[in-house]
């Protein structure tokens, strides 16, 4: 609606010293010819509004104009109060107490008839972005890694790979930090190139005098959509298939349904299609004992079959006295 788009383009003026009409029009999804009319009901209306052409041109608010209309509709304002309840993201960076306030405000601001949805909302929706039984490792300084990202200068990192008995060490251009499913990253640029950094293994990190040489017109966003898709799509790796009780079947995709290759099958037992970089890393779905058969490769039965037998001799033994 007209309505909408006029306060949504006010809010967006707001916030900016000047917004170019083209880029208003791709924001609001409308035309430019759109967007300058738009502008003129605005100043029909007694908004100090106007439009510069040129090269440096834009649409542009009086300086000191302010209005104190949220703008928020009562979906709005329950979807800022569903994000709010990621309670575990602000509570790692320490911005809990900073929350809160900002959550009082916004509720202070909201019409009367929205604060009984929202705070219903806020009551009734929790969302724990912390996944179950997480691997055990050292705690993220993210305290440090949020105030470095900040800092717009490059990091110097001493950081440990999964697996490696020593650190590394990178001089990295950060874009910036994600939590996905309860685990931090770091987002950055080595010598122009993506990379994820998991934070708790990040050992030490350093500020730079050198300014943070980002690639130009990329945000956090493009870096990590590319390097998200390095993981979900990476090449390569070994299919093994396998039967497993219907009874350990929702365990089995908790804790290993990220390498899944595709659903599991009805039945009992359901059949699974699990990808491993190697025969090897399939070794752990011996945890599962009887309620779980590889069916294939034969390379990765007759692999966790030695294994099996080795425990087996080991057990078998007399234990040594302690």
């Amino acid at each position: 609606m007209k309505s909408d788009r006029l306060l949504s383009i006010l809010l967006l003026l707001q916030t900016r010293d000047r917004v170019p009409a083209a880029e208003l029009a791709k924001r609001l999804e409308v035309s430019v010819r759109t967007i300058y009319r738009d502008v003129e009901s605005l100043s029909a209306a007694g908004v100090p509004v106007y439009a510069e052409r040129g090269r440096y041109g834009g649409i542009a608010l009086l300086p000191g104009y302010r209005t104190d209309v949220t703008g928020l509709t009562a979906d709005e304002a329950r979807a800022l109060f569903v994000l709010a309840a990621q309670g575990g993201a602000h509570a790692a960076l320490g911005l809990d107490g900073a929350l809160g306030s900002a959550l009082r405000k916004v509720m202070a601001a909201l019409p009367a008839p929205h604060r009984p949805a929202a705070e219903a909302t806020s009551r009734r929706i929790l969302v724990d972005p912390v996944r179950w039984m997480p691997g055990p490792g050292t705690a993220a300084d993210l305290g440090a890694l949020h105030d470095a990202v900040f800092a717009d200068r490059r990091l110097r990192l001493r950081y440990r790979h999964g697996g490696a008995t020593r650190p590394r060490t990178y001089t990295v251009d950060p874009y910036g930090l994600v939590a996905k499913a309860g685990v931090w990253y770091l987002v950055a640029d080595h010598r122009a190139r993506p990379r994820l950094y998991r934070a708790d293994r990040v050992e030490a990190l350093t500020l730079t005098d050198a300014p943070v040489a980002r690639r130009e017109g990329v945000e956090l966003a493009d870096v990590w959509d590319v390097l998200r898709r390095q993981v979900e799509h990476r090449p390569g790796g070994i299919k093994v298939t396998a039967r497993v009780r219907r009874s350990r079947l929702d365990m089995l995709l908790r804790l290993r349904g990220h390498q899944l290759a595709g659903p599991p099958s009805e039945g009992d037992p359901a059949t699974v299609e699990f990808v491993f970089p190697a025969p090897e890393a399939a070794r752990g779905l011996l945890g599962y004992g009887p309620d779980l058969e590889v069916t294939g490769p034969e390379a990765v039965r007759e692999d966790l079959a030695a294994v099996a037998a080795h425990a087996a001799r080991l057990y078998a033994a007399p234990g040594q006295p302690s």
